[in-house]
Order: C-alpha cells, then structure tokens, then sequence
C-alpha cells in the first residue's frame, strides 16, 4: 500500500489552511496514494485564548467536508486532529479522525497525554487548560486491506505504552498526527518515532506541522514514515509538502515471525 503523510504550516487562516489541506491530499492521490495522513491541527493553528473557528462537534461542517473528500479520491484518510465539542464537555478534545474511502468513519481517537510542559529554552505549554483528555484507545482495520490502524496524537509519543496496547490489540500501522515544538522536535522526534516503530515491529506514519504558526509558537516539522525495522521509508524537509513511502505487509509479517519479541512480553 503506499502511503502519504502531509507536512503542513498550519496559520490562524482557517479558509487558507484548508484550501493546503485540500489541496495536498488532491497531490498525494494523484500520485497513488492509498492512504493520507494529515498532521495535529491541520485546519487551525492560532492563539489558545479562545475558542478557534475549527472547534466543531465530530459532526460539523469540517469533518463532512473532508468525509466527501475521502469519498470522492477513494481513499483513506486521517485527519490528524482538531478541537471536538461535545454536549457533555465544556472544553474540546483534541480528536484525530480516520476516515475509509467510502467517506466513512473508520475510527476516532481523543488524545489521552495532553502537553504541560516549561520548556527552559521554549514557551510554557498548558493544554489541558482548553483541552479535554480522552480516556480510550482507537483501534480499526482498514476495510480491503491486511492493515490495522492504531491512532495516537503528539505527545503521545513519549508514553511506550500506548503504543504497545494499541499493537496487543491488532494494530500493525501507528498513525501519529504531531506539531511537535521546534526545541523537543530537534533532539527527540526522530529518535521516538524510531523507537515506537522498532518496539512494536510496526510501521509508523507521523505527518507534522512545521515553521512559525503564531507568535510564539513553532513546530519542528520533519514529518516521517518508519519501517517495523526502524528504517525511515522517507522524512520531509523544511516546508511544506508530502512525503510518500510503500507499506509491505509481507515484510512486516516476516520481521514479526523471525524476532517475536511481541510474543516474547511477560508485563
């Protein structure tokens, strides 16, 4: 199968982050791409002290607009994330949506480590004071395929675990939407995507955010696709673009027979 992941410069624009958005997943389709993968807050990237324009119940406008996209190019796509409202909570989740090329809702996933950090050499970040934690694992095959997705969101990175019970239910395919910061991005993405990728003996798609988005707040781009041997298939430069790489599911499968270390775990 091959695979897209966008690398995009999110901006307090909404009309013009969409339009990149539409746009680049046009380009990757036409190109063969079976499966798109848009980064963390692909529709809107402003200031936290308000609620943005791309907040909207999974229902809305936004994610119908691109459920017909995924219909119409007759692909998969995920759209990395975007503020969720819901009638039973007063702040938004963080929500990444995986969509079939049928238009359908393949799976949800609302980001569970939520990004509260001081930074010595970088902004404070204080998510959950707009954002709601999700509590559940997303895990979904992919119809027409041998691939089972597993979705995960940005910081979720660097929690091992998750990914390891999102692999122990199924899941050979990690899709990691991020805006990863430009001062943890440069030491630690690459490694950990590596990482959650050789751990799990599974393949890893990590579109990203890249460049100045608002002041104060920049990611580090680099976007990725990983092999299960921690090989990286392809990495974004600076900019904003897309990045393509085949999946082999028969290589999976042999590297999964001859290191079992899956079958090998004891906690």
């Amino acid at each position: 199968m091959w695979v897209a992941a966008v690398q995009l410069n999110t901006t307090p624009d909404l009309d013009h982050n969409l339009a990149r958005a539409r746009a680049l997943i046009g380009e990757a389709a036409g190109r063969g791409a079976q499966l798109i993968a848009l980064p963390e807050h692909f529709a809107y990237l402003g200031p936290e002290d308000k609620i943005p324009p791309s907040a909207q119940p999974l229902a809305g406008p936004l994610v119908s607009e691109f459920r017909e996209v995924a219909r119409k190019l007759g692909v998969f796509l995920l759209l990395g994330s975007f503020p969720e409202l819901t009638a039973r909570e007063a702040r938004p989740f963080n929500t990444s949506v995986l969509l079939g090329p049928q238009g359908d809702i393949l799976a949800t996933y609302r980001k569970m480590h939520l990004f509260d950090v001081d930074l010595a050499q970088g902004p404070s970040y204080r998510e959950s004071r707009v954002i709601k934690g999700g509590t559940e694992l997303a895990v979904a095959p992919l119809p027409g395929s041998p691939w089972t997705a597993g979705l995960a969101i940005c910081y979720d990175l660097r929690f091992p675990e998750l990914f390891r019970a999102l692999t122990a239910q199924g899941a050979d395919l990690l899709l990691l939407p991020a805006a990863f910061t430009l001062t943890t991005g440069r030491d630690h993405w690459e490694v950990l995507v590596r990482a959650r990728a050789i751990e799990n003996l599974a393949y890893v798609i990590a579109p990203a955010q890249w460049g100045q988005h608002s002041p104060g707040r920049r990611s580090y781009g680099r976007a990725l696709i990983v092999d299960p041997w921690g090989l990286i298939l392809a990495q974004a430069p600076d900019g904003e673009g897309v990045i393509y790489a085949r999946l082999d599911h028969e290589r999976l499968k042999k590297l999964r027979r001859e290191l079992p270390c899956l079958n090998h775990r004891r906690l």
